[in-house]
């Protein structure tokens, strides 16, 4: 057991934890996690979901409307990010003086009640890798337990808990949320222009990896990767690089593209230790399955059977998910939302045998886009045709003067629109037999694949 602080105490004793806003997709999985370990669980949120009648299903007491007397009988009060100060159940938990803690506190307290956490960190690609970890352990009954920020097929949620003393643990740099984490063993994916409205700098932002990093014993990290090279240079822990040049420890060599996804051998230090089939297509993923092998095999998991795993992995919820087939068109959803994802996933599309790729991107915060548009609009143009949303505000105002109109004007035929049965109908419309759709965003976008199938 870590060393526990005088919060991590209270969390493990209490009974029950109330959860404010506990249908996220950050909140689900922990309030999930926590129902497993034998707490007592009850949360709060705006509306129903198929997130909220899981919880029910497994325990949880679920209210919908936030409201003062929904924490009566709460020992503590956790709350995601997206609540303020105002919110009844907040400021009723204060009055009370109830101990109150933000998700990454609450989440960061588990990571501590493990002796073998794997904290996934990165710009891109922390969902697939998280995922792609915990159904190498579970298939080869390792037992894991795992807080995804996504849904893994393979067990229906994005959560996992197992008897083991493993956690895998999505660790995101947003907010610097994961630096509440200790994890034992980090994983350092990439570095990307990313959050930099809170963030500031470049330099910021490595920083910010480095201090999650340092607080691990093992560090995995893609050495090809130059920013990712620069936030581990100082730490301590024990170090490990995979890529593709000469000089990682763990390489993927041979690499051909096959209908799905790349092949290729996995060698460590010289000599051939494994070969992965990826079921996931683009390049990006070979560094995904690497790091995902590397991991495993380090931690004494058979070669085969992480091969074997990896080859039933077909993407987690949102990473070039498969929505359907219907009058020889595919439709597939991801949540790709910055340039070099957008980038990533239209490239991979446009590496298997489609004739067209025709794509809807959702923008989201307006901040994101006065930052990052130029970078949109050069991704989205690998695409044959391009349909947009309008910005998704989230948290903001619009006070940078942006709009997707910039973006569509920039691209050749490219269309902004809201409504989405008109979208749907559009994009339906374009689409002829031997071609992929595909839906992207961070936001709500994924709505649309059912309904271009409809329409199909």
């Amino acid at each position: 057991m870590k060393q526990l602080s005088k919060d991590d105490i209270t969390i493990k004793n209490a009974r029950r934890i109330h959860l404010i806003g506990i249908g996220g997709s950050g909140m689900c999985p922990i309030a999930e996690l926590l129902l497993s370990k034998g707490y007592t669980v009850s949360g709060s949120d705006r509306v129903e979901s198929d997130n909220t009648k899981r919880l029910k299903s497994l325990g949880a007491t679920v209210f919908i409307g936030q409201r003062e007397e929904n924490i009566d009988g709460a020992d503590i009060v956790c709350y995601s990010a997206a609540v303020h100060g105002d919110n009844p159940e907040l400021a009723a938990a204060r009055k009370r003086e109830l101990p109150t803690f933000e998700r990454s506190k609450l989440l960061g307290a588990i990571t501590r009640f493990y002796g073998n956490t794997v904290g996934v960190c990165g710009t891109h690609g922390k969902t697939t890798v998280t995922s792609m970890i915990t159904q190498i352990l579970l298939l080869n009954k390792r037992d894991p337990s795992a807080v995804i920020g996504g849904r893994l097929p393979l067990v229906g949620s994005a959560c996992v808990s197992g008897g083991s003393d493993t956690l895998v643990c999505e660790s995101c740099e947003f907010v610097d949320s994961f630096l509440e984490f200790s994890p034992d063993v980090s994983v350092l994916l990439n570095i990307d222009d990313d959050h930099l409205d809170y963030f500031k700098t470049m330099d910021n932002l490595t920083a910010s990896f480095t201090k999650f990093c340092a607080k691990s014993k093992i560090c995995y990290y893609n050495g090809d990767d130059e920013r990712s090279v620069k936030a581990v240079s100082g730490i301590s822990a024990t170090k490990i690089t995979y890529g593709t040049a000469e000089g990682n420890l763990y390489r993927a060599v041979n690499l051909t593209a096959g209908r799905f996804g790349f092949s290729f051998d996995v060698v460590k230090k010289g000599e051939t230790v494994g070969h992965l089939d990826m079921r996931v297509p683009g390049r990006h993923n070979v560094y995904n399955g690497l790091v995902s092998f590397a991991v495993c095999f380090d931690m004494g998991v058979d070669a085969k059977g992480i091969a074997s795993a990896l080859e039933k992995f077909t993407g987690a919820a949102r990473r070039f998910q498969l929505i359907g087939e219907k009058s020889g068109v595919t439709v597939v959803d991801d949540y790709a939302h910055h340039p070099t994802e957008i980038a990533a996933t239209l490239s991979a599309a446009k590496s298997l045998d489609y004739k067209h790729v025709i794509t809807v991107f959702q923008p989201y915060t307006y901040s994101r886009v006065a930052l990052l548009k130029e970078g949109m609009i050069k991704a989205l143009s690998i695409a044959d045709k391009v349909f947009l949303t309008p910005i998704v505000a989230s948290r903001e105002e619009n006070i940078y003067g942006v709009s997707s109109e910039d973006i569509a004007g920039a691209l050749d035929g490219g269309r902004v629109i809201a409504d989405y049965d008109e979208l749907a109908s559009e994009m339906a419309a374009a689409a002829e037999d031997g071609d992929i759709i595909i839906t992207m965003g961070a936001g709500d976008i994924f709505k649309v694949g059912a309904k271009i199938l409809e329409k199909l």
